[in-house]
């Protein structure tokens, strides 16, 4: 394999793509998107009181928390800066961002596979996957004055 053949290597900077604000209480940053692959790279901003949906993933994901402080209400961790946490598939949560924190909850995740929002009886409400994130993320964008937006692996 020569130079011209190996798969070159990308770079995202802070600054290169848009926090879209969800509406919600987080922001978004869509890092890079693999649809076949079934894979998406966020980094999230959530307010503090934020809550999530509970849910699970139908792949593995990894969490690194840059900022602020979260937990899993099924779990006695709590994630604050510098934690890394590991979901494997199927693992049941509920992120939850303590009202008490004094600045904006910062974490990049690793995300394979589908995110299945269930309601109070296990039933799936809703899904999202790496391909309605990318359209959401770049439908959002444009609504927001953004402009268009490449995400890497999808419409670069």
């Amino acid at each position: 394999m020569d130079l011209m053949t190996i798969p070159a290597a990308f770079h995202v900077g802070t600054d290169d793509l848009p926090f879209v604000d969800l509406g919600d209480g987080s922001t978004l940053q869509l890092l890079h998107v693999n649809v076949e692959a079934g894979l998406w790279v966020i980094r999230t901003k959530f307010q503090p009181g934020y809550l999530v949906d509970t849910h699970k993933h139908t792949g593995t994901v990894y969490a690194f928390t840059m900022t602020g402080s979260w937990k899993y209400l099924e779990y006695d961790d709590v994630n604050t800066q510098g934690s890394y946490l590991f979901e494997p598939a199927g693992s049941l949560h509920t992120l939850s961002v303590p009202a008490t924190n004094t600045e904006v909850t910062d974490v990049f995740f690793v995300i394979n596979g589908a995110n299945l929002n269930l309601d109070a009886d296990g039933n799936i409400v809703s899904m999202i996957d790496a391909q309605s994130i990318a359209q959401a993320y770049i439908y959002l964008a444009q609504a927001q004055g953004f402009g268009d937006v490449v995400v890497r692996g999808y419409n670069d």
